[in-house]
């Protein structure tokens, strides 16, 4: 039997499934990446001869692939957002991006150093790698079609999609500076200020923003029929919108990943109720829970081949203690006196959901120095993290969010906000 033609029926199997059991899912208390992941697991465990996993001979190709994924799932959340940007109704996303986040980088790298007793750049990495919650595995948890009108009220799913929009970009000055630490790179803190927090951020939101300006205006309002894209329906644009942001701003040495969701949120805002919208986010999200079937059943193969022979029970007790102190302390502390009700608080800091981008930014970084730890521990912590991820936050999404969606329908009837 030809490995190709197994990798080929499998793939079709997990594609078809992708399309099947997101409606069979819906109300019961088991995600699809969890049935992904399971199913890898098992996959790799019986004597088929597929090929292993091992992210670390094929580093490369795992960085680009989980890369594309990131991509295309920001431009699905920009694209989903009613809300339009501004400091009052993103004021928790704002909180959950200055403050949250750089607690959860300092309290991993803390527990980092504390407990398996790694060294400065090992423990910051971990930090970063750890740190961005995920808009790929979090489709539970986060907002739906653009044309969802209930979405711009429902202050969970609205902050943990913007927040995972956006602090995946966000996450790479930290990556940068233990690239650096790692390397030893005299005099680095200030270059890094200058070029890898001020220049690549604004870079990213600058050119995200002109560009879905510019297509904005092209899709919606250009005096040519031919050039007005959003009375077609074709989805596939939203690819072109996705690789052009993400190129151009890669290009400019800016950072990608804020670009795309800057310019996914800049093509919705110029025609905010428009069909074309629902058109672009329906072919991203096919996109995407492809992709994400593929890659959570090579996780999956990675854990049943012994992926996680590296972990330690102190390695094992850093993402433990980023699932169920680290992230819901930081998300409920930066919340204090915010937009969000007690129980939204709750929600909001408890669905710290990470995955791809973990992945990705991990293979990104063991291309570009030596962290002193081996390679095979670090992949093992951040994959059993991703691992415990998805299992715990894949039980309780369903339960946990019908439950928030009941007390707030129940506080609207009574005439609330």
């Amino acid at each position: 039997m030809s490995t190709l033609d197994l990798i080929l029926a499998l793939g079709g199997a997990a594609a078809l499934l992708a399309a099947i059991l997101p409606e069979f899912l819906a109300r019961r208390a088991l995600s699809l990446p969890l049935v992904y992941l399971l199913a890898g697991i098992l996959l790799f465990t019986l004597p088929l001869g597929l090929p292993d996993p091992d992210p670390i001979a094929h580093r490369v190709a795992l960085e680009h692939i989980t890369e594309l994924c990131v991509v295309i799932s920001l431009m699905g959340a920009g694209l989903a957002i009613n809300r339009r940007i501004g400091p009052r109704g993103w004021s928790t996303t704002w909180r959950l991006l200055a403050l949250a986040m750089p607690l959860t980088v300092a309290g991993v790298a803390a527990a980092a150093v504390a407990l398996p007793g790694w060294p400065i750049a090992a423990a910051l990495l971990l930090g970063a790698v750890l740190a961005p919650t995920d808009p790929v595995l979090a489709s539970d948890v986060h907002v739906g079609e653009p044309v969802d009108a209930q979405n711009a009220d429902d202050e969970v799913r609205f902050a943990l999609t913007s927040e995972a929009g956006l602090n995946d970009g966000l996450a790479f000055p930290i990556v940068y500076a233990a690239i650096a630490v790692a390397a030893g790179t005299a005099g680095w803190a200030g270059e890094w200020a200058l070029t890898d927090v001020l220049y690549r951020t604004a870079a990213g939101a600058l050119l995200g923003l002109l560009i879905g300006g510019l297509l904005g205006r092209l899709f919606f309002r250009a005096r040519s029929d031919g050039l007005r894209l959003a009375e077609r329906r074709d989805g596939f644009v939203a690819l072109a919108c996705t690789f052009l942001a993400y190129g151009v701003t890669e290009l400019a040495h800016g950072y990608g990943f804020v670009a795309v969701f800057v310019t996914a949120c800049a093509i919705r805002s110029a025609e905010h109720g428009h069909g074309y919208n629902n058109v672009l986010h329906g072919f991203v999200e096919q996109i995407e829970r492809l992709l994400t079937a593929w890659l959570l059943l090579l996780l999956g193969g990675f854990v049943a081949t012994g992926g996680l022979a590296a972990l330690t029970w102190r390695g094992a007790a850093v993402g433990l203690l980023l699932l169920l102190v680290i992230r819901p302390l930081a998300g409920w502390l930066v919340q204090w006196r915010g937009r969000a009700g007690p129980r939204e608080r709750l929600a909001i800091s408890f669905f710290g959901i990470r995955g791809i981008g973990s992945l990705f930014y991990l293979a990104y970084a063991l291309g570009q120095a030596d962290f002193g730890v081996p390679a095979e521990e670090l992949w093992a912590v951040t994959g059993f993290t991703v691992l415990a991820s998805v299992v715990l936050h894949g039980v309780t999404a369903t339960p946990v969010m019908n439950h928030v969606d009941a007390l707030r329908k129940a506080h609207l009837g009574r005439g609330g906000r």
